[in-house]
């Protein structure tokens, strides 16, 4: 009987699907098969075909309704990267590694997915866009939940090398091995480098990664699986742009225009005051400091970001008799970091000013400022769930713990000098900015039932989830703190201990598929630190924004052709925005963040893979497009924005490719990505257009083994390849020109690998 329920739980059996190749997604998880919500996957051999040492973020592009915007064609810079999807961004999206869930994916003291995986260590990438199953821990999510399941220890011993060189200096090499599974043990570890210059200006990036995993499995089921993740990561920055600096018309004095727009790699000579500055002269503006010039701040060595990240975990799954399973997480994570941005001499010294009679141990600005923020926090917590089938019911319940601890410093120093290229001086702060500790206790539970009705044709979810979350702030959190002798300790407290999730699949045949979902999310307001670093203790806390997602869909899974189509209607609350307004309860007027609104989007998503049989197998397409309009719904302040498009949203996204494989062992492909135009800001007064990039792979020697070598291939990416010149990136703002990233120009990599 037990049996007999679980089989009707699973629903129909569909027989073996024939739309596959050596680069498409399987069928059944590519389209969300059984799932009741909009929920796509890219398989390994999918991953695969990207160029060697793409970030777990800029992988998402593949999937439909996600917009990714990256620096450089890695996404490896990641103050560049930018993501939304339907009506949220990347920090209102849940992201998980296994059973870990990776918490906010703010670059400063946060948790994002890009620095924990390889992708040759992936066995798939799961999103749902609109409504993530409730069993699915996270505070950061408004609906959307992307997953990222690791390839776990194999069962034979062996492993897999790759060295990859491209476009830039680029350099990649990659490295795992398998000890195979013996009397129930079995472990990986794996190992990547990556460096290179700056496509755009000096400076170089460099990240050195670690993953291994120990599991041991009983005979009898279950598994102990132990993980760890370590990520050293450096690189220079390169600058954000507005359209005048970009079309060569903003009066730059290094002349600098177009996509090549970046930090300049020498130290301009120190002019008399009062002459006209040069690409190579900077008139002196403050007699008797050589270097204070505002210009001096376009030097590259004071724009760089250096991290490092340490993730463990070990997870626990074991059935508790025929028809229970139960799965424990624990998990814990340490980070460090800093950052360095330059200060000018008149802004440094107006700041100095304001402290130096207060804060003791201050000197006198020298020229550039070396602008010195520092990051470190320790995250812990404890996911379980179990899961028991019963007759038509299989209940999952589960429960989910974190502690989150981040410290940060931003102080100004001295560098010898005065000069750019001066040593940074440790001993010499001119002012002090941040020193502040912030902790978030979290809380999740969920329960929910699913339900096989009609001999299992009929599957419906009916759950909920409640989140509680507690913080608080103390210390320095901005120089107004240092001015004033203040240490405020501020608290705040979001929960709601009742957001439904309800969904349906219903089996039309063994290979259709319809399905509806409704669900209620509640998160952490975005970017928490920055809005209580904002002003004073006085001003108050934000409600947490909350999101109403409502989806209806159909899928197919056909012998040469599978497809998705999903519409969607998505309503969030509590939208934040920074802007002056009087402080409740006083007459002071303070700029802060605050509830401003609602935004709602619709639209629809369509993904589908075609292998037709008139091309003998040979050739086969895939592709995705999405519909979005999303739109501000509520006015704020002086600013009348109901009914305009939020920023950085498209109305249209396409991505399609077609892949021919000739002969065995040898594949190539030819994709396209078009978006459409977006406004830049919340008026919609500046648009950026539209583009499309096209890219190719080839792909030769899948197969062909050599001695104890298996699978000796070769692989050319060619990004951007016809080298589109686009704005990618935008910085957006309320009522004026946004900045923006230029989207990296062509790239080309080679990557030589081999298995054992």
């Amino acid at each position: 009987m037990a049996g007999e329920a679980a089989a009707q739980a699973r629903g129909p059996e569909v027989e073996e699907l024939v739309v596959t190749g050596s680069r498409v997604s399987e069928a059944k998880v590519a389209i969300g098969t059984d799932e009741p919500t909009a929920t796509v996957s890219i398989t390994s051999d999918a991953l695969l075909s990207a160029p060697a040492g793409i970030t777990g973020l800029k992988m998402l592009e593949s999937l439909p309704g996600f917009n990714v915007q990256a620096n450089d064609a890695l996404g490896m810079y990641e103050f560049g990267n930018s993501v939304s999807v339907r009506a949220f961004n990347f920090q209102q999206i849940g992201f998980l590694l296994d059973d870990v869930p990776m918490g906010r994916s703010d670059q400063f003291g946060g948790s994002p997915i890009y620095r924990y995986v390889d992708n040759e260590n992936l066995a798939r990438v799961t999103a749902s866009s609109g409504a993530g199953d409730v069993a699915l821990a996270s505070y950061a999510s408004l609906g959307p939940i992307v997953s990222y399941i690791s390839r776990g220890p194999a069962e034979t011993f062996g492993g897999r090398v790759s060295y990859s060189r491209g476009s830039d200096e680029l350099l990649r090499a990659f490295g795992r091995i398998d000890t195979g599974e013996h009397n129930g043990f079995s472990a990986f570890v794996s190992a990547s480098t990556v460096s290179g210059e700056l496509w755009r200006g000096p400076g170089t990036i460099d990240r050195d990664h670690y993953e291994g995993q120990a599991r041991y499995r009983w005979s009898t089921g279950g598994s102990l699986t132990f993980q760890t993740v370590h990520n050293k990561y450096f690189d220079y920055d390169s600058p954000s742009i507005t359209k005048a600096q970009y079309a060569g018309t903003a009066g730059d004095i290094f002349g600098r225009s177009g996509r090549e727009f970046a930090y300049i790699g020498y130290v301009p000579v120190p002019g008399a005051a009062g002459t006209p500055a040069t690409a190579t002269s900077l008139p002196i503006t403050t007699a008797g400091i050589p270097y204070s010039n505002t210009a001096y701040n376009q030097y590259y060595k004071f724009a760089v970001n250096s991290r490092e990240d340490h993730l463990y975990a070990l997870t626990l799954k074991t059935p508790i008799g025929e028809n229970v399973d139960v799965s424990v997480t624990g998990y814990y994570e340490d980070k460090k970091g800093y950052g360095v941005s330059p200060e000018a001499y008149a802004t440094s010294l107006a700041s100095h000013n304001a402290e130096r009679l207060i804060v003791p141990g201050l000197f006198a600005p020298r020229g550039i400022q070396y602008g010195l923020s520092t990051i470190d926090g320790k995250r812990k917590g404890l996911t379980g769930n179990a899961v028991w089938r019963w007759t038509i019911h299989t209940v999952q319940a589960g429960a989910w713990y974190e502690d989150d601890d981040y410290h940060r410093t931003q102080q100004r120093y001295n560098v010898a000098n005065g000069n750019p290229d001066g040593a940074p001086l440790l001993n010499e702060p001119v002012h002090l900015q941040r020193n502040y500790t912030s902790n978030r206790k979290t809380t999740q539970i969920f329960l929910k039932d699913t339900i096989s009705l009609l001999d299992g044709q009929l599957k419906v979810d009916v759950g909920f989830k409640g989140l509680d979350i507690d913080y608080e702030i103390s210390g320095y959190r901005n120089p107004g703190d240092f001015i004033n002798r203040r240490t405020p300790t501020i608290t705040d407290k979001w929960k709601d201990l009742f957001l439904p999730q309800v969904g349906a699949v219903w089996s039309v045949t063994s290979r259709d598929q319809v399905f509806v979902s409704y669900s209620e999310n509640m998160a952490l307001p975005r970017g928490a630190d920055d809005i209580f670093s904002a002003a004073s203790p006085l001003a108050p806390g934000p409600d947490a924004e909350k999101a109403k997602n409502y989806e209806l869909g159909v899928r197919t899974n056909r012998p040469t052709f599978n497809a998705s189509l999903v519409a969607y209607f998505t309503k969030f609350d509590n939208r934040l925005q920074s802007f002056a307004s009087p402080v409740p309860g006083s007459t002071t007027t303070e700029t802060f963040f605050q509830n401003v609104g609602s935004v709602e989007a619709h639209g629809a998503e369509f993904s589908g893979q075609w292998k037709p049989e008139f091309l003998g197998g040979k050739v086969y397409f895939n592709t995705n497009l999405s519909y979005n309009i999303s739109e501000f719904k509520d006015n704020f302040a002086t600013f009348a924005i109901t009914g305009n498009r939020v920023p950085d949203f498209p109305k249209w996204l396409f991505q399609g490719g077609v892949t021919f494989e000739p002969t065995p062992g040898a594949i190539l492909n030819l994709s396209a990505r078009t978006i459409s135009k977006r406004y830049t800001n919340f008026l919609n007064t500046e648009t950026t257009g539209g583009y499309t990039i096209l890219a190719a792979y080839l792909d030769l020697g899948d197969g062909v083994d050599w001695g104890y070598l298996k699978n000796v291939k070769a692989r050319i990416n060619v990004d951007n390849l016809l080298d589109e010149d686009y704005l990618g990136t935008i910085s957006t703002t309320i009522n004026t020109p946004a900045s923006f990233r230029p989207g990296p120009r062509r790239t080309v990599q080679v990557t030589l690998s081999t298995e054992f």
